[in-house]
C-alpha cells in the first residue's frame, strides 16, 4: 500500500478576500462602496472581508460570484484551507496527542 504525504504549508494560505479585492479593484474597476452596493451588503462588511479581517461566508461568496461571474466554490475552498491551516497552528501538539481509532479495512 502506498502512503501519500500530506503537504503542510509553513505559511498561511491566501485569504480569499485578497483575491476578491484584486478582482474588484484591478479587473472590475469598482470601488469597495460601489461593489458593496451592487452586492447588497454594507461597505464595512465587504471591506472586512477584503482586508482579511472577516471570513468569506457562503452568502458573501454567492454575492461576489454573482457580481463578477465567478464561482463561489473557489472562495469557499480558499476560506476552508485558511481555516484548517489556522486551526492546525492553534491546536499544535494537542492534535498529535489524540490517539486515532483503528480502522477496519476490507481485505
Amino acid at each position: 500500500m502506498t502512503e501519500f504525504a500530506v503537504r503542510r504549508p509553513t505559511r498561511a494560505p491566501t485569504h480569499p478576500g485578497e483575491l476578491m479585492r484584486e478582482i474588484i479593484e484591478e479587473h472590475a474597476h469598482l470601488s469597495v462602496t460601489d461593489a458593496a452596493r451592487r452586492m447588497g451588503v454594507s461597505r464595512q462588511a465587504l471591506h472586512a472581508v477584503l482586508r482579511g479581517r472577516s471570513a468569506v461566508t457562503a452568502d458573501m461568496a454567492l454575492r461576489f460570484a454573482q457580481l463578477t461571474g465567478g464561482r463561489p466554490e473557489l472562495f469557499l475552498r480558499m476560506q476552508e484551507n485558511l481555516d484548517l491551516w489556522t486551526a492546525r497552528q492553534r491546536l499544535g501538539v494537542r492534535l498529535a496527542k489524540i490517539e486515532p481509532v483503528p480502522s477496519k479495512r476490507a481485505a
